[in-house]
């Protein structure tokens, strides 16, 4: 068997590295952004080349090993939709009413920095600088095919495909746990890391969703229960930072 062969075989690394390529991406941006707008776009803002070459490589790995993933079966999406809506509420609810109650960072509680409440416009995805309407077009939807469909995907194969399952039974054949198996160190531990990836001002929204996305799986026993809630979360938040222009929160 060739490596590559041994490499599609193997059902962790499937499970693994599109979350891995996935992370590997994220921290570009910043590093190689010169914040200058008489630049051309592709260096002041390489976010928008950068997240569609992201999408592009995870989206080759899911293709790569789809083999491996088990989505079914496909019951639970009526939870799964509410699970959504209330954990996209929490997670965008301080930014809205830092916003509706116009307070500012100095007079702003710093506890109350921690629990989301804070500026947001002036950093993320920011798109409003593009003039011509084609490619601000095509720039928002790429962005939301990256948040709706591969964000979903690699997120939820790794945290409640892999990494639940994983730390029900560290030391046997974990892949013999049946997906959505609870058990209190595999719950906990997935909820901390997942809430730990993200930004310090996403913690509460981050502890508030991946409760719920670890209760859709534990209730479903369904991953494309699990997706489908990521994928509409996402949808959501797109539709909310479009009407809101807080960009912070891409």
């Amino acid at each position: 068997m060739s490596r590559l062969n041994e490499w599609q075989s193997n059902r962790t690394l499937a499970y693994v590295v599109p979350l891995v390529a996935f992370m590997l991406f994220l921290g570009l941006p910043e590093r190689l952004a010169i914040r200058n707008s008489e630049l051309s776009w592709w260096r002041h803002s390489p976010e928008h080349w950068i997240y569609p070459l992201q999408c592009l490589v995870c989206g080759a790995l899911l293709l790569f090993w789809r083999k491996h993933y088990v989505l079914r079966p496909f019951q639970g999406f009526g939870f799964a939709s509410v699970a959504a809506l209330l954990g996209i509420v929490a997670w965008i609810l301080p930014t809205y009413l830092f916003d509706l109650w116009q307070w500012d960072e100095e007079t702003t509680p710093k506890w109350l920095h921690l629990l989301g409440f804070q500026e947001r416009e002036d950093s993320g995805f920011d798109p409003s600088f593009i003039q011509d309407s084609f490619w601000y077009g095509m720039t928002v939807a790429a962005r939301f095919f990256r948040m709706v469909v591969i964000v979903a995907l690699v997120e939820e194969i790794f945290w409640r495909g892999f990494l639940m399952r994983y730390l029900v039974d560290i030391d046997g054949d974990f892949w013999k746990a049946k997906f959505g198996t609870y058990t209190h160190l595999s719950f906990g531990v997935t909820l901390l890391l997942f809430m730990l990836i993200h930004s310090p001002a996403d913690y509460l929204g981050a502890l508030i969703y991946g409760s719920l996305a670890g209760w859709v799986a534990i209730r479903t026993k369904s991953l494309a229960a699990c997706v489908w809630m990521h994928a509409l979360a996402n949808l959501l938040l797109g539709v909310f930072i479009m009407a809101t222009k807080n960009w912070g929160l891409w």
